[in-house]
């Protein structure tokens, strides 16, 4: 028998019910049996099921938390029966949703359980940290000259309507890999620290606008026969970078980067560490209409001292995580923003003599919300020692072809990488069709 320690939390039995057309807010205007109706007539039809033809993508926006060095998936989102001897101490509580439990050190992230899916059924098969960390960031294992663009790069290339002048694609807390063949202008811009002032986004002493235009065009005039007998990803760089330097500091929603714009007990509420803030800045951002924003914490490969490590870092991801949700749920914003936790892999089940869990591709979790996608439930499962996947197995290919689905992209388009050669969008994935009907 299980034995579990309870978290009391409002249950929801019908996780279809929060597949919606209709925000939180929407919910309180129309009133319950308005929405219910909405919901059946939209989503069920007269058979009580929907179809995927049937489903209008409409995220505008991704949010990634990146947990760098791969969490443990027994210790995060597929607790295990705590006789088992995989399953460490950690004991598993329930959530918003009826049948769903997570780890006793995610309570406010189970509160919000109801917007979640959580898939248990990842499968790689890269266990090495850097090329597990290309595969999660751009859907191709490495190899060959090919550099493949990262998803926040095709979310640029695909959705960025410049509009808000800020950057498409932003990093927080850590660089990752480039905008590869789609060129320089859909690299990331990177917030090396969002606790401080974002370095070099306001013009030097006695330079104004009019000042710095007039030098941009002195240099453009200066390196042209340099550019047009040496392009490449460099010149395009080169150029990149003030093109969009100038475009930034002139955006009038600069301001989405200033943490300080926000009530004391709103930060304090993520977290005042770079995690907790990057979800808050993330949440600006994406308010500010930027497309894509990831935040790292690192520190999870637990090679040894697994569970003191985890804990410690589940203390630091739990309210920013469900702040983030709750915050874009109450904003009307999680409608149009698939969010997304996971690592480059999972760890092992069994527990090494250093107290520890090794490197795990075979069977890990990853956990989706918002975007359109259906919340409070669970996809997939491991078998109860965790070892393996016991149902519906899910590759990264899988993953990136649903966010590109929820984002309207066509996964299955090809772009020409620098070589001539085509690259499809997604390396032969399939949508994970329980995420939207």
């Amino acid at each position: 028998m299980s034995i579990t320690t309870e978290l009391w939390v409002p249950e929801y039995d019908s996780p279809e019910l929060w597949h919606k057309e209709v925000s939180r807010r929407g919910f309180l205007k129309y009133g319950v049996s308005s929405f219910l109706g909405l919901v059946a007539l939209q989503h069920f039809g007269s058979t009580g099921t929907a179809e995927l033809s049937e489903v209008i993508p409409r995220a505008k926006h991704v949010i990634v938390m990146f947990m760098s060095g791969g969490p443990s998936q027994l210790d995060t989102f597929d607790p295990k029966d705590p006789s088992q001897d995989n399953s460490g101490p950690f004991m598993p509580i329930s959530t918003s949703v009826k049948g769903i439990q997570v780890s006793e050190h995610l309570p406010q992230v189970a509160e919000q359980a109801h917007h979640l899916s959580i898939i248990r059924s990842m499968v790689t098969r890269e266990g090495n940290h850097e090329r597990a960390r290309y595969l999660l960031h751009t859907g191709y294992a490495p190899g060959g000259a090919v550099r493949h663009p990262t998803l926040g790069s095709l979310t640029s290339y695909y959705l960025d309507d410049n509009e808000s002048k800020l950057p498409s694609c932003v990093n927080i807390n850590s660089p990752t890999y480039s905008g590869g063949f789609l060129g320089a202008v859909h690299d990331p811009f990177v917030v090396n620290n969002p606790m401080k002032p974002v370095d070099d986004i306001s013009y030097p002493a006695q330079m104004d606008t009019y000042r710095f235009r007039e030098r941009l065009k002195m240099l453009n005039n200066l390196e042209k026969d340099f550019i047009a007998k040496r392009t490449g990803r460099g010149t395009e760089a080169h150029q990149a970078i003030y093109k969009k330097a100038d475009e930034l500091l002139n955006s009038p929603k600069l301001k989405a980067f200033e943490l300080n714009e926000e009530p004391t007990a709103v930060r304090e509420a993520y977290g005042m560490n770079r995690f907790g803030q990057g979800c808050l800045m993330a949440r600006r951002l994406v308010e500010s209409g930027v497309k894509f924003v990831e935040i790292t914490l690192d520190g999870w490969d637990t090679h040894e001292n697994n569970f003191e490590r985890t804990k410690e870092l589940l203390e630091i991801v739990d309210p920013a995580y469900a702040m983030l949700i709750k915050d874009l749920s109450e904003r009307d914003l999680l409608d149009e923003t698939v969010v997304l936790w996971l690592g480059e892999f999972g760890r092992t089940p069994k527990i090494n003599m250093n107290d520890g869990r090794d490197h795990h591709p075979n069977g890990w979790s990853a956990v989706i919300a918002g975007g359109g996608t259906r919340g409070g439930q669970v996809i997939g499962s491991t078998t109860e020692d965790g070892l393996k996947v016991a149902d519906n197995p899910i590759g990264v290919s899988d993953l990136f072809a649903s966010l590109c689905f929820a984002l309207g992209i066509n996964y299955e388009e090809e772009n020409i990488s620098r070589s001539g050669r085509p690259i499809r969008v997604v390396d032969d994935g399939k949508v994970i069709e329980e995420l939207f009907v």
